[in-house]
């Protein structure tokens, strides 16, 4: 029996400018994640949280909370972006287009904006995205660009981290 590892994520290695990469899940924000997110970033404005409040602006209803936004974005770009990431090192140029309301669907694709060596420690590289989240009917909701350093692939120090059992001995991972 062979033991196949699941998907690593990108190395520093693997990035190169030009590339696109369309992030491969989906998150429907619901009623819940908006109330949570907004009581627990301790943001007191109605308009995330108070549906009477909400359908006296221009927008009719309530809006998603504009970080939760950036966090769950910044979430389903991971496995592409930084599964593999020394430290981010800044969010520039966050824009918000369009608004985002409880029940939409988020999608995100990421572009690759700049690559290089770290000046200051040998075993990352120096990469900067841009990434876009999108609704489900393709409208930008949000827009930022990301510098991440990402470990070069033989410096990564988290290889083999799963735990192996005696039922494991002799077979051959792949």
């Amino acid at each position: 029996m062979t033991v196949t590892t699941g998907w690593k994520g990108r190395f520093y290695e693997d990035f190169e400018v030009g590339d696109v990469y369309q992030h491969l899940l989906g998150r429907t924000i619901s009623e819940s994640d908006n109330t949570w997110f907004t009581l627990l970033s301790m943001n007191p404005n109605q308009l995330h949280f108070n549906q009477e409040y909400g359908a006296r602006t221009d927008f009719g209803r309530r809006l998603v909370n504009s970080t939760l936004t950036l966090s769950i974005v910044t979430g389903l770009s991971v496995s592409d972006i930084s599964q593999n990431v020394f430290a981010n090192l800044g969010w520039d140029e966050v824009r918000l287009p369009h608004p985002l309301f409880i029940g939409d669907t988020l999608y995100a694709k990421t572009r690759v904006l700049e690559v290089r060596e770290s000046k200051s420690r040998p075993n990352v590289g120096i990469v900067k995205v841009e990434t876009q989240g999108l609704n489900q009917e393709g409208a930008v909701v949000i827009r930022f660009k990301r510098t991440i350093m990402v470990y070069k692939r033989d410096q990564a120090p988290f290889d083999d981290l799963f735990p192996s059992t005696q039922a494991d001995e002799g077979q051959k991972s792949t």
